[in-house]
C-alpha cells in the first residue's frame, strides 16, 4: 500500500530501550520481499562490539506498514564520518513481531547496508495489519540490536476517535539535554512529529559538556554524518525512536542556518548546492524516511501527506528548498511594518509545484482535520510595543513571505477544508495563534489556527516567567506566548484539537521534570484557539 496519504491507541507500552538476549534468526530463515532483500553479494559480517550504537527507529506509517531504520557504526564518531565501518557492503537482517519476546513473528527479511549511503538500513514493510502495534529488531552477525516498537496507522477509510502526538522542533545538543523525550516516551502517544532543526551546523561550544564533534562548523559528508550520529547516540532521543514512529522534516541546521534555496553560509550556487547535498544525504541516511525521499544530488523530495484514517490528514511541507532569498528589512523604509521585499508578490517560500500539490490536497481531503506540519512562524507578529509596526521577521513565512501567507489563507477561506491546523517549530518559543482570512483587517474572520511549539533544547534553559496570554493589543490574534523548553502533546478526536503545552524549568540536567504549563482547544468546524 503505497498511497502518500496515508491512530488509535493500542495496548502495551515500551518506556525504555531493551537489548534483546535471545537467539535465533538463522540464515535459512530470512526471506524478506524482493524490494529489500540483498541484490548483490554482501561481505561477512566482522565482529563489533556495538554496531548498532545509534539505536534504532520507525517512520511514515502507513495501515499496512512502516519504515523500519538503523545504521551500523560501531565507532559513530570516527573521523572519516563512516561510523567505524569498512568500506565493503553488507547484510543485516531484521525481524517483525506481534510481541516482545518475539512468539509470534510476521515479518523476517534482509537488506544491504552500503558504504554509500553510511551502512544506514531502511526498511519499508508492507501487508502489516492497520493500527496494530509491532516490535521489531535488526541483526549483524552475532548482534541483535535493541528493540523497537512502532505502530500502523489506521485504513485509509476507518472511523478513528482519537490520535495522539507529540510536536516537536530545535534539539541544540550543545544548549542542553533533551527531558522532553523522557516525558513523551512516558506518555501514551501514537506519533511524534519533528518539524525541523533536528541538528546544529556550528561549532556549539557547551558550558554542560555536550560539545558538538567535529568542534566546528560542519560542511562535508563526513562532518554531517558524524554530527548526526553525535546527536542519534543521545540515550533519550534513542528512547523517544525506539518507542514510536516519527514524522520528520528538516528545517535550515540541517544545512545551515536561514539557508534559502540554493543559497547560505555565505555561499550560493554550485559551491552551496555541494554542501547542500551533502547535508541532505547525510538527512536522509539518518532519518526512518522512504526511498521516495533518497536524494538526488542537492535535492530530496520531503514534501508528502500521512494519513489516520478519517480523523487527521498530515500534509508535511518543505519550506526551505525551494523559497526566495530572504527580504532585507529596515524601519526607513517599511510600509505598515513590512519591508517592500516581504510584501514582493513573485517571491514565495513554497514553490509553484508544491503550493499545487497542498492546495490540491486541501481541496481532495476527506479528514476531518487537516494539519499541516511547517517549520517557521505562519502568522505575522508585531515586535514593536505600542504605536508603529514591526513585521521584521523575514526568515518566517508569516512576515518574510507575505504573498505566500496571504494566498493560502485566502485559499483556506475560499475552499473551507475541515478544520485546518498549522503545527509549527524554529521559534525556541510557544506560540499559539488565530489565523486570520485578511491580516489587514482587524475585523477579518479566523480560518485557521495555529501552533507553535517550543525547542527541545535550542536557546538553552527558558524563561519560567515569560508566559503571556492573548489577546494583546498589539497581536489581537494571540493566544499564547511562552520562552520556556518543552513540546506539545496533542490529543485528536472527531470533536476537538487539545494542545497541552508541557515545559521544563532547565534543559541543563538530563532529569528536569515536565508540566502542562497551558492547555488550549480547537473545536471542530470552529477555527480559532480557546484556553481551559
Amino acid at each position: 500500500m503505497s498511497n502518500p496519504d496515508a491512530s488509535h491507541p493500542t495496548s502495551g507500552r515500551l518506556n525504555r530501550r531493551h537489548v534483546l538476549a535471545l537467539g535465533g534468526l538463522t540464515a535459512a530463515a530470512i526471506v524478506g520481499d524482493a524490494a529489500t532483500r540483498p541484490q548483490r553479494a554482501a561481505a561477512s559480517p566482522p565482529f563489533f562490539d556495538h554496531p548498532f550504537s545509534l539505536g534504532v527507529a520507525s517512520g511514515d506509517p502507513l495501515p499496512d506498514g512502516v519504515v523500519l531504520w538503523t545504521r551500523l557504526a560501531p565507532d559513530p564518531l570516527a573521523e572519516d564520518g563512516n561510523g567505524g565501518m569498512p568500506a565493503e557492503t553488507f547484510g543485516v537482517r531484521y525481524e517483525v513481531a506481534e510481541d516482545e519476546k518475539f512468539a509470534r513473528i510476521v515479518r523476517r527479511g534482509a537488506v544491504e547496508a552500503t558504504p554509500e549511503l553510511g551502512h544506514s538500513v531502511h526498511v519499508e514493510l508492507s501487508g502489516l495489519k492497520p493500527a496494530r502495534e509491532y516490535f521489531y529488531r535488526f541483526r549483524f552477525g552475532p548482534t541483535i540490536s535493541p528493540v523497537g516498537r512502532t505502530k500502523t496507522a489506521p485504513a485509509f477509510d476507518a472511523s478513528v476517535e482519537r490520535l495522539r502526538l507529540a510536536v516537536t522542533s530545535c534539539q541544540n545538543y550543545s544548549n542542553g539535554y533533551f527531558p522532553s523525550y523522557r516525558d513523551i516516551v512516558a506518555s501514551d502517544l501514537d506519533l511524534v512529529v519533528f518539524l525541523g532543526d533536528y541538528i546544529y551546523e556550528g561549532p556549539g561550544p557547551s558550558t554542560i559538556g555536550r560539545s558538538h564533534v567535529p568542534a566546528k562548523t560542519i560542511t562535508t559528508l563526513a562532518d554531517y554524518r558524524i554530527r548526526h550520529a553525535q546527536y542519534k547516540a543521545d540515550p533519550l532521543l534513542q528512547a523517544a525512536h525506539s518507542t514510536l514512529p516519527f514524522l520528520v522534516v528538516p528545517d535550515d541546521h540541517e544545512v545551515t542556518n536561514n539557508y534559502a534555496g540554493d543559497t547560505g553560509g555565505g555561499q550560493s550556487g554550485e559551491e552551496f548546492l555541494a554542501r547542500r547535498a551533502a547535508a541532505y544525504q547525510a538527512y536522509y541516511e539518518n532519518m526512518p524516511l522512504r526511498r521516495s525521499s533518497l536524494p538526488v544530488g542537492p535535492d530530496i523530495r520531503l514534501y508528502r501527506r500521512v494519513r489516520f484514517g478519517d480523523l487527521a490528514l498530515f500534509h508535511m511541507l518543505d519550506t526551505r528548498q525551494y523559497r526566495s532569498v530572504q527580504a532585507k528589512w529596515s524601519a526607513a523604509t517599511a510600509v505598515n511594518g513590512y519591508s517592500p521585499g516581504e510584501l514582493d508578490p513573485n517571491r514565495t517560500i513554497l514553490g509553484d509545484a508544491q503550493e499545487q500539490w497542498l492546495q490540491e490536497g486541501l481541496a481532495t481531503s476527506t479528514a476531518r482535520w487537516n494539519i499541516l506540519g511547517n517549520q517557521t512562524k505562519f502568522a505575522p507578529y508585531d515586535r514593536r510595543v505600542g504605536p508603529g509596526l514591526d513585521y521584521s521577521g523575514t526568515d518566517n513565512w508569516g512576515e518574510g513571505y507575505v504573498a505566500d501567507r496571504d494566498q493560502l489563507l485566502q485559499y483556506i477561506a475560499a475552499h473551507r477544508p475541515s478544520n485546518p491546523v498549522i503545527i509549527t517549530g524554529d521559534a525556541h518559543k510557544n506560540w499559539v495563534f488565530n489565523l486570520k482570512a485578511d491580516f489587514n483587517d482587524p475585523n477579518s474572520e479566523t480560518v485557521a489556527t495555529e501552533y507553535l511549539g517550543t525547542s527541545i533544547s535550542s536557546g538553552g534553559d527558558g524563561n519560567p516567567n515569560s508566559t503571556v496570554y492573548g489577546p494583546t493589543t498589539d497581536n489581537p490574534h494571540m493566544m499564547l506566548q511562552n520562552g520556556q523548553r518543552g513540546y506539545i502533546r496533542v490529543e485528536v478526536t472527531p470533536e476537538q484539537w487539545r494542545a497541552e503545552f508541557r515545559v521544563s524549568d532547565s534543559v541543563s540536567v538530563p532529569d528536569a521534570p515536565l508540566y502542562t504549563l497551558a492547555t488550549f482547544v480547537t473545536n471542530n468546524g470552529t477555527p480559532g484557539a480557546r484556553r481551559l
